[in-house]
């Protein structure tokens, strides 16, 4: 027997709630970690790891934004939104923001970081850990990595919000649009690029360092021939069938 209207919409709600209580907690647990373990790093801190540590926090970012792009560029490129599950709760948001780019500036802190703060849960306790378990001789070798994890983390940690910045053109704060016009992170005008449709470059949405690089040596584009050439599968085949589905 099929579930009335309201037994439909009480399931919604539920599910709703549900999904809004995991994202409170994993923000408040993650913000929680980021501090506990930046005092950490504070402490240990030595002139000498300087150089090391320098290299750690570009590599971070680096990978960091590299990440982002790969979690876009499949997302953006394969699968489809009628797929179980993964369909439904990672592909059709990106597919959507191609239609609505600014929805995502309607959406409050906790929505939009939930997710990724529980995809950083792990490393970050895993540094808790080590920091509560290990000798100080020990963590002072371990320093310059633990500071690039750090550095990962955080940038992974704050992707979704830089990227909702990065759609934002009024009220942004003074250090926001800094942090956008030095291009520490994702500037509003580069990421412009990527909403040209079809939406098949500049996938990096960290800091979009790697964009250019990876344009230039058709990065994406070869991975997709590689993928093709051995799937069958064509790039972006029910982006627009669906888009049009939509209207």
């Amino acid at each position: 027997m099929r579930a009335g209207p309201l037994a439909e919409r009480v399931g919604l709600v539920s599910a709703g709630s549900c999904k809004r209580f995991q994202e409170w907690c994993c923000v408040i647990l993650c913000f929680s970690l980021i501090a506990h373990n930046l005092v950490h790093l504070l402490l240990l801190a030595r002139w000498e790891h300087t150089p090391l540590v320098m290299l750690g926090v570009i590599a971070g970012a680096l990978i960091a934004d590299f990440l982002s792009g790969l979690v876009h560029w499949g997302a953006d490129t394969w699968g489809s939104v009628e797929l179980p599950i993964v369909g439904k709760a990672f592909i059709r948001p990106f597919r959507e923001h191609h239609i609505d780019p600014t929805a995502i500036t309607r959406h409050d802190f906790i929505e939009t970081n939930g997710d990724n703060c529980l995809v950083t849960l792990l490393p970050l306790l895993n540094m808790a850990y080590k920091f509560r378990t290990q000798s100080p001789e020990a963590l002072e070798q371990l320093y310059p990595w633990e500071c690039f994890v750090f550095c990962l983390t955080i940038f992974g940690t704050f992707t979704n919000q830089i990227h909702k910045w990065s759609h934002t053109y009024f009220g942004l704060p003074r250090w926001v649009t800094l942090l956008q016009d030095w291009h520490v992170i994702l500037p509003r005008k580069h990421h412009r690029i990527h909403h040209v449709s079809p939406h098949e470059t500049y996938f990096c949405i960290t800091t979009g360092w790697l964009n250019y690089p990876l344009e230039k040596i058709g990065f994406w584009r070869r991975l997709e021939d590689l993928i093709q050439g051995l799937t069958g599968e064509k790039p972006r085949a029910d982006d627009m069938k669906w888009a049009q589905k939509i209207k």
